[in-house]
């Protein structure tokens, strides 16, 4: 997911001047954003992104085709490390560069604050992810669902919606009220925004997506639809989720087979109330919310897009 920008009218009178550091903080975002997903990829041992070569398969492709020595998928990974590193490093420079540009050091100081906290959370939620995937067996079923929210939540929501918002409303002088608002906006659209991920992940067209159809489910994901669909399933068709759930090599009936386990419980009805009910919170916290005409109109309308996306 793209972050939504920073560049939202929150103090029209010093928009102009400070258009070039928001600027370069909103390609700072897009660079910490490109880093995660170079990360997250590797974590995922996902082969594509977007429909190309996942950036570790692709260096893993350069080993073999180079006739280089030692193995090839270490070499990706490693890589593929190195990649995210140096593009978490340029975004914090590129970021800095930004506040360097702001006309009030007071609202540098907060934006920095403010993504200071989103790269904290982000890292806490892609730790998060990965221990569901290992430890899930170990917790009772009542907890499932829950712990697979926190994921959403911190890996995704805040830094793909909110944090983004936050960062705005900071370097663009906002007063407490307006990033409360922008808060209470941002945190349940990023739940709806992933949701609808999870759903793609399982259900996507590959050629829309560009990533093979049923990727999550080869990759083991313990999304909310999982945590939803499993008490929902009788016993031997959980036991076949469990069973096949994770399976890298999972062929593509096997995975039409999962498809139609999930269908048939029901979990994805209830997976498309939730996005309706957080997109309806989001829409409820922007409409009278202390902010410019034009900006409330942008932010509804980037809400819509959360329920029609398709990729």
């Amino acid at each position: 997911m793209s972050s939504p920008g920073v560049g939202f009218d929150v103090a029209e009178d010093s928009a102009a001047l400070d258009l070039p550091g928001v600027v370069s903080a909103a390609a700072a975002l897009e660079l910490f954003h490109a880093a995660a997903l170079v990360h997250d990829d590797i974590m995922d041992k996902s082969d594509t992104r977007r429909g190309r070569p996942a950036a570790h398969r692709r260096f893993e492709t350069l080993h073999r085709e180079s006739g280089w020595t030692n193995d090839a998928t270490a070499f990706g990974g490693s890589a593929g490390l190195l990649l995210g590193d140096l593009l978490l490093g340029w975004s914090d420079e590129l970021f800095d560069e930004g506040l360097r540009a702001l006309a009030d050091p007071a609202a540098a100081a907060a934006g920095r604050k403010e993504f200071n906290r989103m790269r904290a959370e982000v890292t806490v939620g892609q730790y998060l992810d990965i221990v569901e995937e290992n430890a899930w067996r170990i917790h009772p079923e009542s907890e499932l669902l829950p712990r697979a929210h926190r994921v959403i939540v911190y890996k995704s929501a805040k830094y793909s919606v909110e944090a983004p918002l936050a960062i705005g409303a900071a370097l663009g002088g906002g007063t407490s009220e307006q990033s409360a608002a922008l808060r209470e906006f941002g945190l349940p659209l990023g739940v709806a925004y992933q949701l609808r991920d999870d759903l793609l992940g399982v259900f996507g067209d590959p050629a829309v997506t560009g990533k093979p159809a049923g990727d999550d489910l080869r990759e083991g994901k313990r999304t909310v639809l999982i945590a939803l669909a499993r008490p929902l399933l009788p016993g031997n068709a959980r036991s076949l989720l469990d069973e096949l759930l994770g399976d890298p090599e999972l062929d593509a009936q096997q995975v039409e087979v999962l498809q139609n386990v999930l269908r048939e419980s029901g979990a994805i009805d209830r997976v498309e109330r939730i996005i309706a009910h957080n997109v309806g919170r989001a829409k409820t916290a922007i409409v009278d919310a202390p902010l410019s005409a034009s900006s409330r109109t942008q932010l509804l309308q980037l809400a819509d897009t959360v329920i029609r996306r398709t990729a």
